[in-house]
């Protein structure tokens, strides 16, 4: 079973994103049952607060089912119970990197590095467009599922 935990500051828009489209991803594939898929915060912030409005509409518009979800913060221990552990941008890598030490195994990385053309995700709380956020969370998990049937 590959575990995976996506990463984002509040864990209450990107990250929660990328792990509901994923599992939607791996459900309709008919993989659910080879994958751990979860999420959290590199901040405290938001911790136990639920989806975002502009996420969850967003989720609700593509189809994508989610469960009741509440903000929870990165824990050291995550980095030896997760294959991977990925941040949607720059920032959030090196806070990863903050909480769970080194990253000795090289589980750490940004969603869109499985892509072409890697980069960061750009918050959708403070840029508003969770058009775009969508669809690049959907681009960056895809080509990661691709990686991991490689």
């Amino acid at each position: 079973m590959t575990k995976v935990l996506f990463v984002c500051l509040g864990n209450i828009c990107r990250s929660p994103m990328a792990e509901f489209i994923f599992k939607d991803i791996v459900n309709k594939k008919g993989l659910s049952n080879d994958f751990l898929i979860e999420s959290a915060a590199t901040s405290t912030e938001e911790i136990g607060n639920t989806i975002y409005i502009g996420a969850r509409k967003k989720l609700q518009e593509k189809g994508i089912d989610f469960t009741e979800h509440r903000a929870r913060q990165l824990k050291k221990e995550d980095y030896e119970k997760y294959d991977y552990i990925i941040g949607m941008e720059n920032s959030n890598i090196n806070n990863i990197i903050k909480i769970v030490g080194q990253d000795k195994n090289n589980k750490i990385c940004r969603l869109l590095d499985f892509t072409k053309n890697p980069k960061d995700i750009a918050d959708p709380w403070y840029s508003g467009n969770f058009d775009i956020t969508y669809e690049e969370i959907q681009i960056g998990c895809k080509a990661f599922l691709e990686y991991c049937m490689e």
